[in-house]
């Protein structure tokens, strides 16, 4: 039987700046059921504080510790590695906030940290990070996805920088976010419970579901957000169970429940 339910943000419970129908209803379920829930993204443009406001805004009923994001996951691993100096190829408020806690250090950083800066990739910006790691930086990424959805359309996302930079200096990064299996155990961590007892629910069978069950956890795919058959059906990666939407979890969770029983 599942205690807890990691929620994917975009793609499960919004696309852009809507929410996807049932959504709301089905965070409601989950809370009058008392499944420990957590919010979990990729999302690396935003700060968790961030994050909270925009579902505040979109009426979901959001703690900060049920926010778990990949950027606030990237600066505690800087912090447990006892980086100082980090090169942050990020949004503006996710480098104000790594500002606050680490030197930004554009001549000789120990860390080159991807994230998304949307239209500003560019050759002089990768150059740029390149001439770092070839004098020694370490190369991290918030996490490493191939597309997202924006403006109904798959958009290239940052894993092919990433890769490009790992080709170019001959490096390996350090992936952060999902599919992390330290990502989805901290996340699990914080709500005291194992993964086996965890049910992850997302848009992406790689990230998401292929990461959940690496980690010791269930995943569970939506047919939302980015979702994309004609790359499920190439994956070897089998869901738990395919839902059309986070609308249909409620029906999933009782039904899971009543074969434990």
């Amino acid at each position: 039987m599942f205690k807890g339910v990691l929620l994917d943000l975009d793609g499960v419970v919004y696309v852009d700046d809507y929410l996807i129908e049932g959504a709301l209803s089905t965070i409601q379920w989950l809370n009058a059921h008392h499944y420990a829930v957590r919010f979990i993204t990729n999302t690396s443009t935003k700060t968790r504080n961030q994050l909270i406001e925009s579902l505040q805004r979109l009426e979901i009923p959001a703690l900060e510790e049920q926010v778990f994001s990949a950027v606030q996951a990237a600066e505690s691993w800087l912090e447990a590695q006892s980086i100082t100096r980090v090169a942050p190829l990020v949004s503006d408020s996710v480098r104000l906030s790594l500002s606050e806690r680490f030197e930004i250090d554009e001549m000789s950083p120990e860390v080159v940290l991807i994230g998304d800066i949307g239209d500003l990739w560019c050759y002089d910006i990768l150059n740029r990070a390149f001439h770092w790691l070839m004098a020694g930086a370490k190369l991290v990424c918030i996490h490493r996805n191939r597309y997202w959805l924006t403006g109904g359309e798959f958009a290239l996302d940052i894993g092919a920088f990433v890769a490009a930079l790992e080709y170019a200096a001959g490096v390996k990064a350090v992936v952060i976010g999902k599919p992390s299996t330290e990502f989805f155990h901290e996340a699990c961590r914080s709500m005291v419970l194992p993964p086996e007892d965890v049910l992850v629910v997302g848009d992406d069978i790689e990230a998401d579901v292929g990461g959940a069950q690496l980690s010791g956890c269930t995943g569970v795919l939506v047919e939302t957000g980015k979702y994309d058959a004609a790359q499920v059906e190439r994956s070897s990666i089998r869901p738990y169970r395919q839902i059309a939407s986070i609308a249909d979890l409620p029906e999933l969770l009782d039904s899971s429940s009543s074969d434990d029983s």
